[in-house]
């Protein structure tokens, strides 16, 4: 049976930090969906078409990546899609709380593991959050980014 892992996120925009967690999953698993949420509660800087372009130029060569999109529960995707696991990284103390949470939560309803990369230390302090807010003050992102991306 294919060891499929879900990546979700809204991905706005998709981070050398994301990139990175992608590469070292698939050392664990066959083939990583990433599922870009779409959350209506919340201001998006790149649309969802430009966001699941940008990834999908990214893995335009690697067949064990898919991307897609989703508005339903994660794990009720995670279950559509067959994918048995759930990848997620944090990148401080901060972020473990939250994260172990969700994963207790998510496999109490579910069943799904989650499993939790820890982010490279070379990318601790890179957000989406941050990369956004440099973008709306016209700096250069590009260390930041994929080469793929905007």
């Amino acid at each position: 049976m294919k060891r499929t892992a879900l990546f979700p996120g809204t991905f706005d925009p998709f981070t050398i930090g994301h990139q990175s967690l992608v590469n070292r999953g698939l050392e664990l698993v066959d083939e990583i969906i990433i599922a870009v949420g779409i959350n209506s509660r919340k201001q998006t800087c790149f649309t969802l078409e430009e966001r699941m372009d940008a990834i999908r130029r990214l893995y335009r060569n690697d067949p064990r990546i898919q991307v897609l999109s989703y508005d339903i529960l994660t794990t009720d995707f995670a279950r559509a899609q067959n994918a048995r696991f759930i990848l997620r990284g944090i990148r401080t103390v901060n972020d473990f709380e939250y994260e172990k949470t969700i994963a207790d939560v998510n496999r109490m309803i579910s069943g799904i593991e989650t499993f939790i990369l820890f982010t490279e230390p070379e990318h601790t302090h890179i957000s989406s959050s941050i990369v956004r807010e440099l973008l709306s003050f016209g700096k250069d992102v590009s260390m930041f980014v994929p080469h793929d991306q905007p």
